[in-house]
């Protein structure tokens, strides 16, 4: 049992492993990197890539061993004769059933939604109608480098004033990752792509008022300390086309079908059905 511990200890911290190989092997039986994924999507709900970074590897450990674990039980099992049991046919049956309800609720859900088709004609009508939904407001995309003084902030900026180009771009991520106290330093300082009011207002309202490839010429004070920003990109307030949105508007105008035809079908097996 201590070398299959030690076994699950260091593989569930290799990062470079690909999704099928096999972690570990429990009396024959593999457990891959996809095994442990799928439990660890499973028990976040589909969130984990939202778990800090230095919990993942520690969760990914737990869930190999918790997977090692299982197959250890199951093994004995076998072994002593439970599958054999009146008991595990009982159960097995009785969460058979409960499962096979299930996945026929779900393969009849899907095929009378696939009976739904919405025609191109439904698609361009509800996207006239609402193009308000389809507008994209001004965003941009910027770095920034944090620090705690005002004449560091200064410092920063007067080395960066004389540049140009690539050459103040380039520069800028290098003090960024240098000296920005900020989460973002290992990225350059890299805020990525945001709109109007996403930040606090004074870090918002000068970063709008500047023009790409270009940096603050004075420190922007905030509650956090100081701001160097350098703007990376800006994109003008414009409205997705038909065909950006032609996808998203066919699943929605369908959901909604789905939902009349549904309650239609539910009113049509009642009354067919005996129910007491």
């Amino acid at each position: 049992m201590k070398t299959v511990t030690k076994a699950v200890v260091s593989l569930a911290i290799l990062s470079t492993i690909s999704m099928a190989q096999t972690l570990v092997t429990v009396n024959g039986t593999q457990i891959t990197q996809q095994d442990v994924d799928r439990e660890l999507m499973s028990a976040t709900q589909g969130r984990f890539n939202q778990v800090p970074a230095e919990k993942q590897a520690e969760f990914r450990k737990q869930v190999l061993e918790q997977l090692v674990a299982k197959e250890l039980v199951y093994d004995d099992a076998k072994k002593t004769g439970i599958l054999n049991s009146n008991e595990f046919k009982n159960k097995y049956e009785e969460v058979a059933q409960r499962v096979k309800k299930e996945v026929a609720i779900q393969v009849w859900q899907k095929q009378e939604l696939d009976k739904i088709t919405i025609s191109d004609k439904e698609k361009e009508e509800y996207y006239n109608k609402n193009k308000e939904e389809f507008i994209e407001n001004e965003s941009i995309n910027a770095r920034h480098i944090l620090v705690e003084k005002e004449a560091d902030a200064k410092d920063i900026i007067a080395q960066l004033k004389p540049l140009k180009g690539d050459a103040l771009k380039n520069k800028f991520i290098e003090l960024a990752k240098a000296k920005s106290t900020c989460t973002s330093a290992p990225n350059g300082g890299d805020l990525g792509y945001f709109t109007e009011g996403q930040m606090v207002p004074e870090f918002n309202n000068k970063a709008f008022s500047m023009k790409a490839k270009e940096i603050t010429l004075e420190p922007v004070k905030t509650q956090f300390g100081y701001h160097v920003i350098y703007i990376e990109d800006k994109k003008a307030k414009t409205t997705k086309s038909f065909s950006e949105v032609k996808q998203f508007i066919e699943q929605r105008l369908k959901m909604e079908k789905a939902k009349t035809m549904m309650m239609a079908k539910m009113e049509e097996l009642k009354k067919k059905a005996e129910i007491k």
